[in-house]
């Protein structure tokens, strides 16, 4: 056996979301597959990476375990770790861009990770809806990635993300739940139709809102969320002839008999309900609920509380899918009304 060099082969992006560990075994076969390591190679020891690279000796030692269950390295006792096969699957490589971490998005991961299986190792990236991270985030990225799969949703720098996004590759670029306007080419893309979802959702709500006159949407001033939801929002309740209106701050709102309230964050429900129970008026009768996005907890909360709501499970899953067919196709996602008591 060999001692390698391995330090210059591993490389841990502190602004990735990608578990350390993964990251250590993904530069190692990263390694392997550029001849920089080959059979019988001596790794360094998990104390020694745990003092090199700043890491938990657990994130070393589970690091070692994948790369030993998939058949990559063995041990000798006494001797330490080395190289035991370089026939390393040439797995697709995908670059994944999240806006932020929420339930709602750990679903997309989870069922795109799970349709995926093995045919890829991911890295994974949150820009906290900050356009100049997820800037530097593309434009920086050095790796050679078969795939750039991002969700686009910003606070500020909506009018220049096409041209970030335009230097990627078409035939490597999927956007997932909205499309950008200004992205040229054929890429694929499992979006929402944000304007149509919201119209349609509550016109299939009419019967229950009908005992209502008057819809408000708690929305932040200052948001990422789209405006075509405020545009369907408003088709409707003219269409419809509701009273509308929208609520950027609830906590200075005085809430009203008869109105019906659509929330989008999940902080304006709690302080919503709160208001609500705090004159003691019933949910579904004197004051209706309709909260974005179903949990589980929604469920159960006061008997129920109506949602609207993206099938998210279905982005991950097409996501996974236009990637292991090859497909540029454009599928639009599916969105539901889940009546419940609140309305």
């Amino acid at each position: 056996m060999i001692t390698s060099p391995l330090y210059k082969l591993i490389y841990f992006d502190e602004f990735s979301a990608t578990p350390k560990y993964q990251q250590l075994a993904n530069s190692i076969i990263k390694a392997i597959e550029s001849a920089k390591l080959q059979v019988d190679d001596v790794l360094p020891s998990i104390n020694e990476l745990s003092f090199q690279f700043e890491i938990s000796r657990d994130t070393a030692e589970k690091g070692y375990k994948y790369l030993k269950k998939i058949g990559i390295i063995g041990s000798v006792p006494g001797k330490g770790y080395y190289i035991k096969s370089t026939d390393v699957d040439r797995k697709i490589k995908i670059f994944l861009l999240f806006n932020k971490l929420s339930a709602h998005k750990k679903i997309i991961y989870d069922s795109f990770v799970g349709t995926l299986g093995d045919a890829a190792t991911i890295d994974f990236y949150i820009y906290n809806n900050d356009f100049s991270l997820f800037k530097k985030l593309l434009l920086n990225c050095k790796e050679d990635y078969q795939y750039f799969v991002i969700i686009p949703h910003f606070m500020d720098g909506t009018e220049n993300a096409h041209r970030v996004i335009n230097t990627i590759p078409k035939e490597k670029l999927i956007l997932l739940d909205k499309m950008v306007p200004g992205v040229t080419g054929n890429y694929g893309a499992v979006y929402e139709n944000f304007e149509k979802d919201i119209y349609n959702a509550l016109e299939e709500a009419l019967p229950q809102l009908s005992k209502y006159h008057t819809v408000n949407m708690i929305l932040p001033e200052y948001t990422y969320h789209p405006n075509e939801i405020i545009t369907g929002f408003k088709r409707f309740c003219q269409e419809y002839a509701f009273n509308y209106k929208i609520v950027h701050n609830i906590n200075k709102e005085v809430i009203k008999k008869g109105e019906v309230y659509i929330n989008l964050m999940e902080d304006d429900l709690v302080i919503l309900i709160e208001k609500i129970m705090g004159h003691e008026w019933q949910v579904g009768k004197d004051v209706g609920v309709i909260s974005y996005n179903e949990t589980a907890l929604k469920k159960i909360i006061l008997n129920g509380i109506t949602t609207i709501s993206t099938d998210f499970q279905m982005i991950g899953e097409k996501a996974a899918e236009l990637i292991l067919n090859k497909s540029s196709e454009h599928i639009e996602a599916r969105f539901y009304l889940t009546l419940r008591n609140s309305l």
